[in-house]
């Protein structure tokens, strides 16, 4: 832009404009972050803004059935990192619907009672990981403890973004800050779908280095706790939690009998069937799930 010669009073003013036009066209700082309005926040990486989540939306974790393994090592782990003290970033992987991310609200919110300085969940949307670095940038000087929590991670054969998440979990210059620990859930073992391991085998010119560069992301996790298909047993025992817990009023044979019918009718037993068999009853019961 050329300024032709003119006083330089005559000047200033246009100066002025332009500088008020670029103040308007910059996007808006972020709010300060009140640590203390929530223990659960959700990040929005474009803007770099954490949203407080005043309620979150989870179970009792004593309601959830057929995981009871992998519950008691993820809670150690969990109350161990909020008490200070070395823990291990986890991979929660496995079928789907068996309660992969109601476990980790679930023990997040069981390791917080009576904690005079909550642990803090911070959920990271999978589109998001790239901005994983920005989100540390902002936790890193901030003295609480932080869980970082992605559900339903994985990666497609062109998604660079899993290169942020190595280095932060293992490796970087600046690696994972003490104060905090990543956790995620996934359907895929090791992130990414059998065929795309295959295609790297087949059109790479080393198909073992190419394997190793996608599937080593996996290896971070200090944890690797596995869900696995549940057996009718156990979808029944589901069922026979939540009628309880809710106070639902239906005698075991008649619920029972419904339950299965309705895992026919989905094709498949876990614990999200359950959970919408449940809701589904207490609809036709007349009752509320609070």
């Amino acid at each position: 832009m050329v300024i032709p010669d003119m006083p330089e009073t005559d000047i200033e003013p246009v100066l002025r404009q332009i500088a008020d036009a670029l103040d308007r066209m910059a996007p808006p700082e972020p709010p300060d972050v009140d640590w203390s309005a929530a223990d659960a926040f959700i990040w929005h990486g474009e803007e770099e803004w954490l949203q407080p989540v005043e309620s979150v939306s989870r179970i009792d974790l004593d309601l959830l059935q057929g995981v009871d393994r992998v519950r008691d090592i993820l809670r150690a782990n969990t109350e161990r990192f909020a008490n200070g003290l070395p823990a291990n970033n986890a991979l929660l992987w496995g079928a789907r619907g068996m309660g992969k991310s109601s476990l980790v609200k679930a023990v997040h919110a069981a390791v917080n009672l009576g904690r005079t300085e909550p642990l803090v969940l911070v959920e990271i949307h999978r589109e998001e990981i790239g901005t994983l670095p920005a989100l540390l940038g902002h936790l890193r000087p901030v003295r609480r403890r932080f869980l970082i929590f992605c559900d339903d991670l994985s990666f497609d054969s062109d998604d660079t973004s899993y290169k942020s998440l190595k280095a932060v979990l293992d490796g970087g210059v600046e690696g994972r800050p003490p104060n905090v620990l990543f956790y995620a859930t996934s359907n895929r073992r090791h992130l990414m779908a059998r065929d795309m391991i295959e295609n790297e085998q087949g059109s790479a010119i080393n198909p073992g280095e190419a394997v190793e560069e996608k599937v080593s992301l996996s290896d971070r996790f200090g944890l690797w706790l596995g869900f696995h298909p549940c057996d009718q047993p156990t979808y029944l025992a589901m069922v026979d939690a939540y009628a309880a817990h809710y106070r639902l009023p239906i005698d075991r044979e008649t619920l029972h009998a419904e339950a299965k019918e309705w895992a026919v009718t989905r094709g498949s037993r876990s614990g999200r069937v359950a959970w919408q068999f449940i809701t589904d009853l207490a609809g036709r019961l007349g009752r509320t799930l609070d």
